[in-house]
């Protein structure tokens, strides 16, 4: 076997959080006077916290609690929701498990803050699974951006070029593919039809497809030419 790492995002591929991202960002911004419905937020997926808050005090900005403030607010509410209804994506502790049996070297690479990470991979059971637990917020830029699975890698010990990432937005598989990664998109259902998931190496309808015979094809496929 070809010695291929695994790096996985988190939000949206291993635990169903962003409803509880939205949740969180309608109720902290609606109370500043943004009229930030559902449906908006999906504009932001993929970016760090700091960054959209950024974004939609550009677009309406408030005053009052200063965008740092507002942040928190955000991570603590996300927190408190990840804590008590986090519910694993379909397949995803499967995945991560096969990649443990595989011994592949295995990362996750995520826009959420180390705090989150600890909630959601004690929410999961997951607490040991990963040799590299990454966050984009000591990067300068977060995604899409590839600072975050550049350092990944490196921290790793593997070339970008032999790793394979696992992502569910568009910012996050630009992220990877501008890293030189290749990459398995899983998009929400509402995403699927999105053309500018072409740029991915696999797009899955659920992490579910992933078995050791599916994954050791994969990486024969891209990595033994």
């Amino acid at each position: 076997m070809v010695d291929i790492a695994a790096i996985f995002d988190m939000d949206g591929v291993l635990i169903d959080s962003e409803p509880l991202w939205c949740r969180a960002e309608v109720e902290v911004f609606n109370h500043l006077g943004v009229p930030l419905t559902e449906s908006m937020s999906s504009q932001t997926m993929g970016l760090r916290t700091d960054e959209v808050v950024s974004y939609w005090y550009a677009k309406f900005p408030w005053t009052g609690a200063n965008q740092s403030v507002v942040a928190d607010r955000i991570l603590s509410q996300v927190g408190e929701l990840v804590a008590t209804e986090g519910k694993p994506m379909p397949g995803a502790v499967e995945a991560v498990q096969l990649c443990r049996r595989m011994q592949l070297p295995l990362a996750l690479a995520t826009s959420s803050p180390m705090s989150l990470v600890h909630l959601v991979l004690k929410r999961l059971g997951l607490q040991d699974a990963f040799d590299v637990l990454n966050s984009a917020e000591t990067e300068e830029f977060g995604k899409p951006h590839p600072a975050v699975y550049l350092t990944t890698a490196h921290r790793l010990g593997v070339h970008p070029s032999k790793c394979i990432a696992v992502e569910d937005s568009i910012r996050g598989m630009m992220s990877a593919k501008t890293a030189g990664m290749r990459c398995i998109v899983v998009p929400a259902a509402e995403e699927r039809e999105n053309p500018q998931f072409a740029a991915a190496d696999f797009v899955l309808d659920s992490l579910e497809t992933i078995n050791q015979a599916w994954l050791e094809r994969v990486i024969y496929s891209l990595y033994s030419a």
